[in-house]
């Protein structure tokens, strides 16, 4: 199996990731790394950070000459701001005269919707300096750091992935919008909310204008669509190999996540069962689906389709007109500390989302497949997709039911009511 782990703080000197399990043959660069870090801070809305941080990356471990090795993949990405800040986040003790400086103020005002508060009660913090500096989400670029890396490995299997802008605040694409397509990654990145319609972008880049200039944050939903997925990833056999439980808490650890939906998620639970589900038909000798809203996944299994997930991200816990919060220091009641910060991050999270996405998969894969190389995966997997009987075999491309002209048997499968019922 895969393991993954970062370390590091947003103000610290650098972030660590490490990524371990990978198969050895595997090839990265640090360009291609460095792009996805890059992707991370798009987005209109963005604040001033993401002008001037430069990520500057280092492949330290389990790679050579191009290839993974096998061993412990280690990443290293420097925090330029690191010079200005080494006094105030030194491992070593420092005096008052830190203190004296506006960067070095005990923060002792928390903010609200941030791990502030809770993370002084638990860790029994004076100031909320060092819950927020590991709570930020500057930790997200060792994440995608990863991702990048996991989604190389996919791509040699033939699995793409691609994520796009749905909602900002209430400004939505419409129901009937195309979906993207790995192929439509770059034009997406060119766009300013990385949104699949012109319209629609237009009118969510000036919602957060409207956001911007009354001195608030907005969140959002972004969608991550993966495809080329073969049928069988996870399983129904415990809750914790389930694919979909997998993902849904991969996504929701992601800073700022409140909600995860697995193909038409919430939607679904408004519909009856006869509007709900996938019906399958058989087409020359082949299974096909008429829809997707279970969003490729069954019993939490790959079914072979588009896997589609969505994440909700709240807005942003550094409000620009600072909300009510409670001084600690003083017990006086005081508007919280503001630092700079995104008027939005929902077009970026989508980057963040689709890095933990495909380090599920990815591991979903090793676990499925096993394999100590690239070419030991690729035919572990190319040997099981044979071993499907032909009369199993599904086609990920959906059918129009009107198009199907077979006879159906309509005989129910049970002979009472009660079954009927069951």
């Amino acid at each position: 199996m895969l393991r993954w782990l970062t370390a590091g703080e947003s103000h610290g000197p650098e972030l660590l990731a490490v990524l371990e399990g990978l198969p050895a043959g595997v090839p990265i660069s640090k360009a291609e790394v460095q792009a996805d870090l890059a992707r991370r801070k798009l987005g209109y809305g963005r604040g001033g950070r993401m002008k001037f941080e430069a990520d500057e990356l280092t492949l330290s471990s389990g790679v050579r000459h191009g290839v993974t090795i096998g061993s412990p993949l280690g990443i290293r990405i420097q925090n330029t701001e690191w010079p200005k800040w080494t006094e105030v986040m030194s491992p070593e003790p420092v005096g008052p005269e830190v203190f004296e400086t506006g960067r070095g103020t005990r923060l002792t005002r928390p903010r609200p919707g941030h791990a502030d508060l809770v993370g002084m009660q638990k860790y029994g913090f004076e100031e909320s300096r060092p819950a927020l500096e590991r709570a930020s989400a500057r930790e997200t670029a060792a994440r995608v750091a990863l991702g990048a890396v996991a989604k190389k490995f996919l791509a040699e299997l033939g699995i793409s992935t691609v994520s796009h802008t749905v909602s900002i605040g209430d400004v939505a694409l419409p129901d009937d919008a195309p979906r993207p397509l790995p192929d439509d990654v770059e034009r997406l990145d060119a766009d300013p909310v990385r949104c699949v319609d012109e319209a629609t972008s237009a009118a969510m880049v000036a919602r957060i204008d409207e956001i911007r200039h009354t001195g608030d944050t907005i969140g959002g939903l972004t969608e991550v669509l993966v495809y080329g997925l073969p049928p069988g990833l996870g399983s129904y056999v415990h809750w914790d190999r389930r694919l979909d439980s997998r993902l849904a808490g991969a996504l929701m650890s992601i800073q700022a996540i409140k909600s995860v939906e697995v193909g038409d998620g919430i939607e679904t639970t408004r519909r009856p069962g006869t509007a709900a589900h996938d019906p399958l038909y058989a087409v020359e000798g082949e299974i096909r689906r008429s829809s997707d809203r279970a969003g490729g996944i069954e019993g939490g299994m790959t079914t072979g389709g588009v896997l589609r997930v969505r994440v909700g991200m709240k807005p942003i816990a550094t409000v620009p007109r600072a909300l009510h919060t409670v001084d600690v220091a003083t017990g006086q009641n005081a508007t919280a500390h503001h630092q700079r910060s995104d008027v939005t991050a929902v077009p970026a999270s989508g980057v963040v989302a689709e890095a933990m996405t495909a380090l599920v998969l990815a591991n979903a894969v090793v676990e499925k497949f096993g394999g100590d190389s690239l070419e030991e995966v690729r035919r572990n997997l190319g040997s099981y997709l044979a071993s499907i009987p032909e009369h199993l075999h599904t086609n990920p491309e959906l059918v129009d039911p009107d198009a199907v002209d077979e006879e159906v048997d309509e005989t129910p499968m049970g002979d009472s009511r009660s079954e009927w019922r069951v």
